[in-house]
């Protein structure tokens, strides 16, 4: 994992709409609750924000750019802390 990250467009928009802050998603990358490899040459990097009311994170990292690309970030409702 590029600890460089540059973030896609939509990205940066689903950042500004959903209150994200950049700090969550570089602590979700950076030091993820878990992390699942996808076969769509995707990595999700998944955390718990405390400052967040305890939801879970979700950001889909594309890999095989350097620097890696935040593909999109949201906050994952199916998952539970």
């Amino acid at each position: 994992m590029d600890k460089n990250l540059i973030f896609s467009t939509h990205a940066k928009s689903m950042m500004h709409e959903r209150m994200i802050q950049e700090e969550w998603v570089l602590n979700t990358v950076l030091f993820p609750d878990r992390v699942e490899e996808r076969k769509d040459d995707e990595v999700h990097y998944l955390k718990v924000i405390p400052d967040a009311k305890g939801k879970v994170l979700r950001v889909i990292i594309n890999p095989i750019l350097s620097p890696n690309r935040v593909i999109t970030i949201f906050f994952d409702r199916r998952e539970r802390p």
